[in-house]
């Protein structure tokens, strides 16, 4: 995500032994190249509100931090489900879009190169 002017962090409940694991064994997570932390008491998960109490574990759960350390996006979802990288690489595009683009917006399904829209009042049923 370098090129992209974005950190990751990933986090999960699971131990730093299960991620050690995970990056031996797995064939997508042997590839991970951020860090993985591991927060074994959900105190992280706790105060971004995907944690289960009576699982003990956290749910799948994607939040976009600004600069200015404003949560901008955040996607849960339910254990069984998998996160869309590509998703998550379009809205990251179309939030930096719009931040260097005061007035503008990216409307529903935006994709990198297309025109941003207007906010104001005057723009109101011309989309």
């Amino acid at each position: 995500m370098k090129k992209l002017n974005a950190e990751v962090i990933a986090i999960s409940t699971d131990t730093h032994f299960s991620h050690w694991m995970w990056k031996k064994t797995s064939p997508t997570v042997k590839n991970v190249e951020y860090p993985i932390a591991s927060d074994p008491n959900g105190a992280v998960a706790k105060a971004y509100g995907v944690y289960l109490e009576d699982a003990g574990l956290a749910v799948r759960g994607r939040f976009i931090i600004n600069p200015e350390g404003t949560v901008v996006a955040v996607e849960m979802l339910t254990p069984p489900v998998g996160r869309n990288v590509n998703e998550l690489i379009r809205q990251l595009k179309a939030l930096q879009a719009v931040a260097s683009n005061p007035g503008k917006a990216a409307p529903a399904g935006w994709e990198p190169g297309k025109e941003l829209i207007g906010t104001g009042v005057e723009f109101i049923g011309k989309y």
